[in-house]
């Protein structure tokens, strides 16, 4: 499948950025994909599709006053630059209706920015063979995208960013029985048959533990080793306002505490947003330029936050590249130094925790987060696997696990991706290892 080119996104970017009027500003933002969607049930094809698309918003600016509106593309040159030229006839007219936008922030730097990472993607018939032959026998559950995206910006100022990327995710279980299933993912930018199949065994090995008589643990305190896919569930969680500008300005920032020194993290605990090392676009829809790496946390004390142009207009900060939302979209965490072949032994005695799910805080000001343990948690004994767990709820601080209860991260961080296809595949991803903490608390 192809995607828009470069050559079509430049005639669309001529077609609305050289109608500005004087006092006006233009823009277009380009969203499109050509993606691959397979869903399997019992390691057999369920569904298969195909989706091309593309959308672009255009904006126009006067003064305090802005008006953007969105259109499908249908990738035929001439009649979508008369449906851009429409739109932009049709925001002129509105803006004389609206009311000056007090906190409306536009870059006034030229930028050129060109990103364009090709990948080794396979076929949906290639997946299809790697999981009947990797899945053979099992119940295999999954579901795969994969295919190029682009994301791309113009202006009337002279701007201009252009972000290509190819990628996949391909997310499953093995299921077993009842609740018991082993949860697991494969994903990147160039695909490998061998590779797939090593994740498949692996996860099949643990499905074998998981059919073993589950444990019953009383309700408590344990030490735990949070797999990158626990942690990815924290640290997302902790994202919804925890790191925006205007929630630490108002006050209600689950990071209050540590924003004001009343709590710090463990010195081993770094946190970025690393735009850089993602698969986001380095550049944000209305035109700023993302600096590489914005630092969040550093030796477990707060240093920064994410501000869009909005909170940076309102609390006269420098605008750094977040969204709307003023959530990342390229998170990292630092790994440490506890080998990832040596994790268990490490553990010791406790719990091993896969996956973590409906995640939410009960208690925002203190940062304390509850929600459930899922897929293939097991209980530990010298560093052995001895017996799964029942489906139990957590609930403890996010300051209190990583600050004096955390005893080490893993020394390797696994890139998550974003596996969202609402309207669009996202382009958002994460980056963690496994931690190990002191005394998380089982509440039921």
């Amino acid at each position: 499948m192809s995607v828009v080119t470069r050559e079509y996104f430049d005639a669309l970017a001529d077609a609305v950025c050289t109608e500005a009027r004087p006092g006006e500003r233009s823009s277009v933002l380009l969203k499109a994909e050509a993606s691959d969607f397979i869903r399997f049930n019992r390691a057999a094809v369920r569904q298969a599709t195909q989706v091309q698309q593309a959308h672009a918003t255009v904006a126009l600016t006067r003064g305090l006053r802005r008006a953007e509106g969105r259109v499908a593309l249908s990738g035929q040159r001439e009649a979508d630059l008369a449906l851009l030229r429409a739109e932009l006839a049709s925001l002129r007219a509105l803006l004389p209706e609206l009311s000056d936008d007090p906190w409306l922030l536009l870059p006034e730097t030229v930028v050129h920015s060109e990103r364009h990472d090709r990948g080794s993607l396979p076929t949906a018939a290639q997946v299809v063979g790697s999981v009947t032959e990797a899945a053979r026998g099992l119940d295999f559950v999954g579901f795969h995208a994969s295919g190029p995206m682009v994301r791309a910006f113009a202006d009337s100022l002279g701007t201009r960013h252009w972000h290509h990327v190819e990628n996949f995710h391909t997310d499953w279980c093995l299921y077993h029985a009842a609740d018991k299933a082993v949860k697991t993912s494969y994903a990147g930018a160039r695909w490998s048959d061998a590779a797939f199949a090593a994740r498949v065994a692996e996860s099949a090995q643990q499905l074998a533990l998981v059919a073993r008589p589950p444990k019953t643990l009383q309700l408590g305190a344990y030490r735990a080793w949070l797999a990158p896919a626990a942690m990815a569930e924290l640290l997302g969680t902790l994202g919804w306002g925890g790191f925006g500008l205007k929630a630490r300005r108002t006050g209600t920032s689950s990071l209050m505490r540590l924003a004001h020194r009343d709590a710090v993290l463990s010195p081993q605990f770094h946190l970025f947003e690393h735009t850089a090392m993602g698969s986001a676009p380095g550049f944000t829809a209305e035109g700023f330029a993302r600096p590489g790496k914005v630092s969040l946390v550093e030796r477990g004390l707060a240093t920064g936050t994410l501000n869009n142009p909005r909170s940076a207009r309102e609390y006269g900060a420098e605008a750094n590249g977040a969204n709307p939302w003023e959530m990342p979209e390229s998170l990292s965490l630092l790994p440490g130094t506890i080998r990832d072949a040596e994790a268990m032994k490490a553990l010791g005695t406790g719990l091993w925790v896969s996956n973590l799910w409906y995640l939410n805080y009960s208690d925002r000001q203190a940062c304390r987060m509850t929600g459930m343990t899922r897929f293939a948690c097991l209980w530990v004994e010298d560093g052995e696997p001895v017996a799964p767990l029942g489906v139990m709820r957590f609930d403890d601080s996010f300051l209190r696990m990583f600050g004096e209860g955390l005893m080490g991260l893993g020394d390797r961080a696994e890139f998550i991706p974003e596996n969202g296809t609402y309207e669009e595949r996202h382009l958002g991803s994460l980056s963690t290892p496994g931690a190990l903490v002191d005394g998380w608390r089982l509440t039921l």
